[in-house]
């Protein structure tokens, strides 16, 4: 016999030993504790309980009912050993069955004969015992267990005891497991929301490159997020010209698209109504700081290609300085006025540039500049004109480029690669490059469309302009 020591009378009293069925019992209710515990699939958890609990106790019938809190129901939603009712049945709470008691109680009920319970609902006609305990966490209820054997009062002290220790786990275990299995849910939900407004804002973008006699013009984005706030777009006018945009709204994700959306609805009408970049870009300014939020502002570029004169017209709001590329090597082009859209009232200087033969202008976003590779270099602007100033470079290129930069030093430090490949600044990556070709090339009337045929031909429209 075990023994212990007595401080008070420095005497040694024997400790009785547990019955070893006991012992035995209280095990099995420790693993099983500890199994639950792990369990985050619900379906998977309540099948797992009911299993454990008619094969460790010898029961008939195992099964757990959870609490369906906008009918005021409980609904099973695991069951071994009953024949009669499925998951999904349902008892009224407070009305049916010994479940529907326990569960308004909250208090475990036993029925050692259940042939003289009031409560009791026959499942299996062998079933002579059943105890139902209440699933709670705090003062809240999550279900209600039961179970049932073929003995009359099978359910001794103890083992009552140990299945209400049982069950304070199961209700943990399901509490969490259903949290789990709500908020996986809202995660899905909310990925699909934000793959359909990604599909949205992408088909707000140009679906392919303009067909411009006489130049070669490119554009990418590369979202980092499914939603953000950069924005690019090419604008055919009447006349033949073109506008071209790159935009970037402060903040991202939704809230940001949705400012993007806005400021290009906005963009697109203003531009086919006013003369030149500079008009459109103080005139959108006027509009979006009355509408936009505190603290809320775009940075845009603004362009007006003229095919037929061979010139750009600009104006710059606060965005990254354009990259102008001709025989004289690179240039980083100012301007003089040009507040961020949305700050605050002003106007906006414009800058004319004549594209001379082999000549490139390239507008980019902070996503390309501010790339960073695993030593937490940036991509930088010196970077960016070098390319840029190669034969053949373009949008893509320049963000395939930008990628090949980024993995720089990535086989000694694999993991910051990791960190460093994707720390992107800005949520899109972009760049909008606009090549003239040789001047023997440049007549509208015999340049035909490759996606046309040889025998197309491009038909000059008349301009149209109103002042606001």
């Amino acid at each position: 016999m075990a023994t212990s020591f007595s401080a008070a009378g420095n005497e040694i009293l024997p400790v009785r030993a547990l019955p070893a069925d006991l012992v035995e019992d209280l095990q099995r209710v420790q693993k099983a504790a500890q199994r639950i515990t792990s369990i985050l699939d619900l379906d998977e958890l309540i099948d797992h309980v009911v299993d454990e609990v008619t094969h460790s106790f010898g029961c008939l019938e195992a099964g757990i009912y959870l609490h369906d809190e906008g009918r005021g129901e409980m609904v099973l939603a695991g069951v071994r050993g009953c024949s009669a009712n499925g998951k999904g049945y349902r008892l009224k709470i407070g009305h049916e069955g010994m479940v529907g008691y326990v569960a308004s109680t909250g208090q475990t009920r036993y029925a050692p004969d259940v042939r003289k319970d009031q409560y009791y609902i026959a499942c299996e006609p062998s079933t002579l015992s059943e105890v139902a305990i209440p699933l709670r966490v705090g003062e809240r209820l999550v279900g209600v267990f039961t179970a049932s054997h073929h003995e009359l009062d099978a359910f001794p002290r103890q083992q009552l005891r140990i299945l209400q220790a049982l069950c304070d786990h199961v209700a943990i275990a399901v509490h969490n497991a259903r949290r789990f299995q709500s908020e996986r849910a809202e995660r899905a939900a909310m990925d699909h929301e934000a793959q359909e407004a990604r599909g949205i804002q992408q088909a707000l973008l140009p679906k392919s490159s303009p067909y411009i006699p006489g130049f070669i013009v490119s554009g990418l984005s590369v979202p980092a997020r499914a939603v953000g706030g950069d924005w690019y777009d090419f604008i055919p006018f009447p006349d033949g010209r073109w506008g071209l945009v790159l935009a970037d709204v402060s903040g991202k994700g939704t809230a940001a698209a949705l400012l993007m959306s806005a400021t290009r609805g906005v963009l697109r009408s203003l531009a086919e109504a006013c003369c030149t970049p500079g008009e459109v870009l103080t005139r959108l300014n006027q509009l979006l700081v009355d509408d936009f939020p505190a603290g809320k502002f775009v940075t845009m570029v603004y362009a007006v290609l003229d095919p037929s004169a061979r010139t750009v017209v600009f104006a710059n709001a606060g965005h990254l300085r354009p990259l102008f590329i001709d025989k004289q090597g690179e240039h980083f082009l100012d301007t003089e006025r040009g507040l961020p859209l949305g700050l605050g009232c002003g106007d906006y200087s414009e800058t004319n540039i004549t594209l001379s033969e082999g000549s490139k202008l390239v507008f980019y976003s902070d996503g390309i500049t501010e790339a960073e590779n695993a030593n937490e270099e940036e991509y930088g602007l010196s970077r960016l004109a070098e390319h840029a100033m190669k034969p053949g470079s373009s949008a893509v290129s320049i963000v395939d480029d930008v990628r090949v930069e980024s993995r720089t030093g990535a086989v000694a430090l694999a993991s910051r690669w990791l960190l460093g490949c994707f720390r992107m600044t800005a949520s899109i990556r972009f760049g909008l490059t606009l090549f003239p070709v040789p001047a023997h090339r440049t007549g509208q009337a015999d340049f035909p469309h490759p996606a046309l045929g040889k025998d197309s031909r491009v038909r000059p429209r008349k301009a149209r302009c109103t002042m606001w």
